[in-house]
């Protein structure tokens, strides 16, 4: 007996389409490795029309009040809140997520997300107006840069979809958004709330894969390109949205250092780092993966990180006291896998380091010790439940350690000592730092990084004003 497969559709000016070639993806539940779904692979004739319907849409959009725009998506919160238990149910398809983490720790902040950009459309703030040359009266105007072209990334398909549709919505522009191919269920249903709220045309969803997202990229009508993904993909973007000269925001990956000097408080560091590293399945650009120890605690440290490792759970979605799921899909496994198989010599495995099970893409909760600044392993990212451990010897070296790889996203530091955390705190060269913590984050402060983590913030004012551009209007008062 076959079990018949959802068919997932485009949602393009206000109604829901199959690809216009008709063509399809399979999508592969993680947690069982099994196909559950259909998509479609839209090409160049989708992507026309999803921008078609964007642009028409647009001038009508930028023009209500920011007042209407808020009450719009208070709107969509509440109406995501309502329907609170068909997202939780499409995004643990998605990713095999634990059902209690998703309810827990992505519906509700996606839903204040939201209703901080309702807010924030109605503050937009600027200059004021003066006469900076005589008889001449100076005014800034903000105003919506027109149609964004965005892509979501697989790790957190529902939140990441969010944080790139609320605050373009708000600013008065209007979307066209594709998920990753191998998540698209939840944007699909986002689609269908969202679509009963807006003007159609406002908001739109196409998917598809990498091909889909470069002709919305290489598209000319998009004022602006956002992706979150890996450098790799922000480059290409960067370097298609070049040949127009698109606006381009971007959040790709990251490899966070976590600093943890002499006098930190060993278990509670341990405890809150390890939640921190291995959290969705280590699959997030800020994971607490880079651990960087103070030499004279560093072996009591590795003991009790890979004591917390080994009492880690994953499992499937239901299973009771489940931190993480599986890897997003099999060759997110093969990559994960894969650093630790060629892990160098000196390299010691102290916890995990193998697949679990072999149903889905399960891994065991990693700690790696002993090891160098250039190993692979440290340089580049793994996203995976792997937490790398190295050792330092005063505060210069694990500033050195800390600031020397590609990436400059997120980090930590774990001290008493006040001044010290200052110090670290202005030297580190990331988007980010935690003091005695790693991972929290909240909708009035901007994430975003610099070098190749990207550039651009999402979340707060700053990632709003993204969203906009600048216009002086003068007038002559004669």
């Amino acid at each position: 007996m076959t079990t018949e497969l959802r068919r997932l559709r485009n949602y393009i000016d206000g109604e829901f389409r199959d690809a216009a070639d008709g063509r399809t993806i399979e999508v592969t539940n993680p947690a069982t490795g099994e196909v559950y779904a259909t998509s479609p692979l839209s090409g160049q004739a989708d992507v026309d029309a999803a921008m078609e319907a964007a642009a028409a849409a647009f001038p009508a959009w930028r023009d209500t009040t920011p007042s209407e725009r808020q009450k719009v998506l208070l709107k969509i919160a509440d109406a995501f809140e309502e329907r609170a238990e068909e997202l939780i149910a499409a995004e643990v398809l998605n990713t095999g997520k634990p059902t209690a983490l998703v309810a827990s720790e992505e519906v509700p902040p996606m839903v204040d997300q939201i209703r901080f950009f309702a807010g924030a459309a109605r503050l937009l703030e600027g200059r004021s107006a003066g006469e900076y040359m005589e008889g001449m009266t100076s005014i800034i105007r903000r105003e919506p840069v027109g149609v964004c072209a965005q892509v979501a990334p697989w790790n957190y398909p529902m939140m990441m979809a969010v944080w790139k549709f609320a605050p373009a919505l708000a600013a008065g522009n209007t979307v066209v958004l594709k998920p990753s191919d191998t998540t698209p269920a939840s944007t699909v249903l986002m689609a269908e709330i969202i679509g009963a709220i807006v003007p159609k045309g406002v908001f739109n969803v196409i998917c598809g894969d990498r091909e889909t997202g470069r002709a919305m990229v290489e598209h000319p009508t998009p004022a602006m390109a956002s992706i979150t993904g890996s450098v790799r993909a922000g480059m290409q973007v960067a370097e298609s949205a070049a040949k127009d000269v698109k606006r381009v925001h971007l959040e790709l990956g990251g490899k966070a250092p976590v600093v943890v000097f002499e006098d930190t408080d060993i278990a509670k560091a341990v405890e809150d780092i390890s939640v921190a590293g291995f959290f969705n399945a280590g699959q997030d650009c800020t994971a607490a993966t880079r651990v960087l120890v103070h030499e004279s605690i560093h072996d009591e440290f590795v003991a009790a990180l890979a004591k917390a490792a080994s009492e880690t759970k994953t499992g499937q979605p239901d299973d009771e006291d489940v931190l993480y799921g599986p890897l997003n899909n099999a060759n997110q496994l093969k990559q994960v896998s894969g650093f630790i198989d060629r892990l160098p010599a000196h390299a010691k495995v102290e916890a995990g380091g193998h697949r679990v099970g072999d149903k889905g893409y399960f891994y065991a909760p990693t700690v790696v010790s002993g090891l160098r600044q250039d190993d692979e392993i440290v340089q580049n990212e793994v996203f995976g439940p792997v937490i790398t451990v190295q050792s330092f010897t005063d505060e210069a070296q694990a500033l050195e350690f800390a600031n020397g790889v590609e990436y400059a996203l997120a980090s930590s530091v774990w001290t008493k000592d006040h001044q010290r955390a200052m110090r670290m705190s202005k030297s580190l060269d990331f988007g980010c730092v935690w003091i005695n913590t790693h991972i929290p984050l909240v909708a009035e402060m901007p994430h975003g990084g610099f070098k190749k983590s990207g550039y651009g913030k999402d979340l707060s004012a700053y990632g709003f004003e993204d969203y906009t551009r600048i216009k002086h209007v003068m007038t002559s008062l004669g």
